[in-house]
């Protein structure tokens, strides 16, 4: 429904139509590709079956390490190491052991990253197994069979010296019918940070935890006066309740050290939830029914934050890298960052009740250039969150995050190992261990770098991590809860931390810029997109008495057209926008003038009424009619000027006829045009031509109607004689009459009287008809 008019039944737009077609069949393309590739899978065994390479050699069989606890030992612990053994090949493995290898710490960051990228076993490198006790026995491992297992070792029987990272393996050791000697058939290789106690100087760790959603709003409202929002889907209550991406990052960052990262959009979609909503279904909308779980979210995420430091990034989470790539060479289009930004504040504060930073900037990827940084501070951010793949330090140790880059920008560069180290898919236990004994592993590493210098590390993780990502973050930061070797700090703090003079300070070019990132990127026409609706929004609200209605909800529309979330969905992002603009057109056209037909003057004056209809549920003011005509010397306005204007104010569900008089000096049609104009001489809808067939009376005409005058005089004259001479004969008959009476005697001179009284004249007949209840001719009559 539309916020101050009903435009229902109006067809989409033909771009509208392609681009929804677009974005339906990309999102049924894996569906299509899955359906294309059934004859082909079924035609497979009539060509035999594809031969596959067996695997051989310590590639035999998978090891999965799915629980290591504890992840950071102390002296007295137990190491458990759990998991499972599958058998890949088609032979069978017989007198299999699984046994846990140590080896001895890694020296660096670097170790740590090659030895997480090995897979099979290296006698050169791979220590021996522990042995004795510490060894689990498997008889036989059928082909494609699986068999879990579960070593427990005392620290103590590790070999643990000195602080450090430790390279922990486990392998199955066996035989196969092709081989029967012993040999290892499988390994997996994790870390075990081993750091007992407290070290001198701590690694200050400071770690953000977004809370980021697509954008889901429209610009359409309810006309109620609450402003009921109109939702694109309902699909961010799966996200919010229980189970759910964002439940799950509330549930865990609530009990963890973190910094909240929050786009003030997603706060704003959620507190509309709370109340009623519409969700958009075809053509029509339908009640949304999720009031209770966003009301939930919003209260437990209330809870998480009391006490915690906010950094609210601008509304919608801004493109900034398309913005400053695409979108600076669109006039206005930096000019949208600002709004963005100065409605964030105030946002979190009423929905949260926490008063938030506004002072960050957050590029994708943390990827920066010049270009990138003199937008992202334009809006009066001055911190910007980058990351050490794109600001690169050649060090050998890890430096400080923060470190000023000119112009009173400060970069606070965020560890590129430890943001990205827990993107792949985590729903495998395996996977999530293995994530999180390297993120430990790292931090100690870090430390140990230059144990005599206390360094801050800033890990900026994606910005919208799944819910398995979330869980093992979670897991990583509690092993990090003893502080043995990190102490937390928030993002405020770590901002204003005193810099490396040795980190790296100059901003790396433009050609440096990934390109992976530059190919996904907005397009310039979306830019276009939102100078073309900001500029229909100008238009629109000066003739509004309540613009407020209209520029809010458009306004915010306009931001969430440059949602860093559209990144990768370019058809959905540009159905978005057109249907945005399409709805704002199709309201700017509720207030327009009635087409007029044709209109006949005759005579040398007259008035012309023109039509404006208001079918807006608001009043519109500040507007002015002008009418012009292309003949001024033929008929002209106002005194003899060729345009006339009149002010024009309508209510809400209201038409309004202006009249202009109108002077004729000669015979003959004359084109007028009617125009809307706003009080500053901008041109409002489109124009209203018509034509006007001016028909002067002439001094034959005046002659002819005193002839036809003259006549009806003369006739008038013989009706009144007629009428004269018949009345004194009338009078004669009775004078005889009665006196014939008085000399018979038969009657009285009064009953002669009452039975003889002479019929009286009747009324006049009409010289006028009926009024005829046919339509009028085709020409319009003006009002003179």
């Amino acid at each position: 429904m539309a916020e101050a008019a009903d435009i229902q039944g109006s067809s989409p737009s033909p771009a509208r139509r392609w681009l929804r077609r677009t974005a339906t069949l990309a999102a049924a393309a894996p569906l299509l590709a899955g359906l294309l590739q059934v004859p082909v899978a079924s035609a497979a065994p009539t060509a035999g079956p594809v031969a596959e390479k067996e695997p051989t050699g310590s590639r035999t069989v998978d090891v999965s390490l799915d629980t290591l606890t504890p992840s950071a030992p102390l002296e007295g612990d137990t190491l458990t190491v759990s998991g499972t053994v599958t058998n890949n090949s088609r032979q069978a493995v017989t007198t299999a052991t699984v046994d846990l290898r140590v080896g001895p710490p890694l020296d660096n960051r670097s170790s740590i990253d090659e030895a997480a990228r090995r897979t099979g076993y290296r006698a050169d490198s791979d220590p021996a197994p522990l042995g004795g006790p510490y060894t689990v026995k498997i008889p036989r491992l059928g082909s494609g069979l699986s068999a879990d297992f579960t070593l427990s070792v005392p620290v103590a029987k590790l070999g643990l010296d000195d602080p450090g990272v430790y390279q922990l393996g486990v392998s199955l050791s066996g035989r196969t019918s092709s081989q029967g000697y012993d040999r290892v058939l499988g390994i997996e290789r994790t870390f075990l940070p081993w750091q007992p106690e407290a070290t001198k100087k701590k690694t200050q760790l400071t770690y953000l935890w977004p809370l980021i959603s697509s954008s889901r709003v429209s610009a359409e409202t309810g006309p109620d006066d609450q402003q009921t929002p109109v939702f694109e889907n309902d699909d961010l209550a799966a996200e919010l309740a229980p189970g759910g991406r964002l439940e799950r990052m509330v549930a865990l960052g609530k009990e963890l050290p973190v910094t909240w990262v929050v786009d003030p959009d997603l706060l704003a979609t959620v507190d509309a939830m709370t109340r009623p909503y519409n969700v958009k279904s075809g053509t029509d909308t339908e009640p949304g029914r999720n009031q209770e779980v966003a009301e939930r979210w919003l209260s437990s995420l209330e809870q998480a934050v009391a006490g915690k430091k906010v950094v609210a990034l601008p509304f919608a989470d801004p493109d900034l890298a398309s913005l400053a790539h695409r979108g600076k060479d669109v006039s206005g289009s930096l000019g949208q960052l600002k709004p963005a930004t100065e409605v964030a504040r105030t946002t979190v504060e009423t929905v949260l009740h926490v008063t938030p930073s506004t002072d960050f900037a957050w590029p994708v990827e943390g990827a920066v250039d010049p270009a990138i940084v003199d937008v992202a501070t334009s809006a009066g951010a001055r911190k910007v969150i980058a990351r050490s793949d794109s600001l690169r330090d050649d060090l050998s140790y890890t430096p400080t995050a923060a470190r000023p880059i000119g112009g009173g920008t400060t970069a606070v560069v965020a560890d590129a190992s430890l943001s990205t180290g827990f993107q792949s898919d985590l729903t495998r236990a395996e996977n999530s261990t293995l994530a999180v004994q390297r993120f430990l592993a790292q931090t100690l590493a870090i430390t140990l770098q230059a144990p005599d210098k206390s360094r801050s590390v800033v890990v900026a993780p994606q910005r919208m991590p799944t819910a398995a990502q979330a869980q093992t973050m979670a897991t990583a930061l509690r092993g990090l809860a003893p502080q043995r070797w990190t102490q937390s700090m928030d993002l405020i703090a770590a901002s204003a931390v005193r810099p490396d003079p040795q980190a790296e300070t100059d901003v790396p070019s433009a050609s440096r810029y990934p390109q992976k990132l530059r190919k996904r990127e907005l397009p310039v026409e979306a830019f276009r997109d939102m100078k073309k609706t900001q500029e229909e929004l100008d238009g629109f609200e000066v003739i509004l008495t309540m613009p407020y209605r209209v520029v809010t909800p458009f306004g915010n529309a306009t931001s969430r057209m440059m949602s860093t979330s559209w990144r990768g969905q370019a058809p959905a992002a540009a159905l978005y926008r057109i249907e945005v603009l399409d709805y704002l057109q199709g309201l700017t056209e509720q207030v327009r003038l009635i087409d007029k037909s044709d209109l006949t003057l005759s005579g040398r004056s007259a008035t012309i009424p023109v039509t404006v209809q208001n079918r807006l549920l608001q009043g519109v003011d500040n507007l002015v009619l002008r009418l012009t005509s292309t003949k001024p010397t033929r008929l002209h306005l106002d005194d003899g000027k060729e345009w006339a204007e009149q002010p024009v104010k309508i209510d809400g569900g209201h038409s309004q006829s202006v009249k202009f008089t109108a002077s004729a000096n000669a015979n003959g049609p004359v084109s007028m045009t009617a125009q809307l104009y706003t009080e500053d001489g901008k041109p409002y809808g489109r124009p209203m031509a018509f034509t006007v067939k001016v028909s002067e009376i002439t001094p034959t005409v005046m002659l002819v109607i005193a002839g036809g005058v003259l006549l009806l005089v003369l006739a008038g004259v013989r009706m009144y004689s007629q009428r004269k001479r018949a009345a004194a004969r009338n009078a004669e008959a009775e004078a005889a009459e009665e006196a014939e009476a008085a000399e018979n005697g038969t009657e009285s001179e009064a009953e002669a009287a009452e039975g003889d009284d002479p019929e009286q004249p009747s009324d006049p007949t009409p010289d006028t008809g009926p009024e005829s209840g046919d339509p009028s001719g085709t020409g319009e009559k003006v009002d003179r």
